[in-house]
């Protein structure tokens, strides 16, 4: 017979992924062999373990959602050859302690209900299991990227315990979706994904967005800020002036009847950044004008000036 995850778990088709997180937690204290002795509470044990590897991916709940176990396990038409999509490693304990940051926790701490979910990580006698301090990384985008919004896979090493209480170094590749709009300084926590050991619950992996510098344009919140450089004639004379946009092409400022000054501003509106609030907003495109001054003047040019200027 199939099996149901959610049923297996006791959630929802629905649940969120905090919702899977403390089904299992709960579970996996539960049914734990080294303290739940009664018939069946092993096989539990393994069933809760398969259950949470699968809806905590988010590619593997995709394929049980449409195909069931069957076609998480290669049996569905989609997958030619009947190759498997997955298969549980069949150790309960290591996923245990990939969760928890320890394979025995049991040694570590008494006197709790396993029925608790919250009781694994109380205060037992004068020990205290605390998690380490978060771990950040800067992530630089750049202002192409925050248009339209990016995935980017970052690499990490950490170290892993296993089943056998040993601890050794893998790396692991977490993908970070950036959002159209994404401010600097924005933070996306991975929960749990630092170094694992004995007593001491994993650190939360944390990427800050930081911008990279552009040759072009400058950030200020949602809009964009350019300087076009015009000459002294273009600014007392009239001009149009050819402005890059950062999605590409461009767009023309018409001075025909307009002195430009150097405190002079123009908006070209909706072409700066998303909104990460309000979706189809964008800011503008701030311009401010850099005069290029001649470096002499001849006699007759000066006298000309004289006459013309007030």
């Amino acid at each position: 017979m199939a099996k149901d995850y959610y049923a297996i778990l006791g959630v929802p088709r629905t649940a969120t992924e905090d919702d899977i997180k403390k089904a299992y937690r709960k579970l996996a204290l539960k049914y734990h062999p080294d303290k739940n002795k009664s018939p069946g509470a092993e096989e539990k044990f393994k069933d809760v373990a398969e259950a949470y590897e699968v809806l905590s991916d988010k590619r593997k709940r995709e394929v049980f959602d449409q195909h069931g176990e069957e076609g998480l396990k290669g049996g569905a038409p989609r997958f030619q050859g009947n190759t498997a999509f997955y298969t549980f490693h069949g150790d309960p304990r290591a996923t245990f302690a990939q969760f928890f940051g320890t394979a025995n926790p049991f040694d570590d701490f008494f006197g709790f209900d396993t029925n608790d979910s919250n009781a694994f990580f109380a205060v037992s006698g004068t020990t205290t299991r605390r998690q380490d301090p978060p771990i950040e990384y800067d992530l630089y985008v750049s202002l192409e990227e925050v248009l339209r919004g990016c995935t980017k896979t970052m690499k990490i090493t950490r170290n892993v315990l296993k089943a056998d209480g040993r601890v050794r170094k893998e790396g692991k590749t977490l993908t970070v979706n950036v959002k159209p709009g994404w401010k600097a300084g924005t933070k996306i926590t991975f929960p749990r994904e630092g170094d694992q050991g004995p007593n001491r619950i994993p650190a939360d992996v944390i990427f800050v967005i930081r911008d990279k510098p552009h040759h072009t344009f400058k950030r200020d919140g949602n809009d964009l800020h350019y300087v076009a450089k015009i000459t002294l004639k273009e600014a007392l004379c009239g001009a149009t002036v050819s402005i890059p946009l950062l999605e590409g092409g461009k767009t023309n400022l018409s001075f025909a009847d307009e002195v430009v000054r150097p405190e002079t501003i123009r908006r070209v509106k909706g072409h700066g950044l998303p909104s990460p609030k309000e979706s189809g907003r964008r800011g503008d495109l701030v311009v401010s004008f850099q005069i290029s001054f001649p470096d002499t003047l001849g006699t007759s040019a000066k006298q000309k000036l004289r006459d013309i200027l007030p």
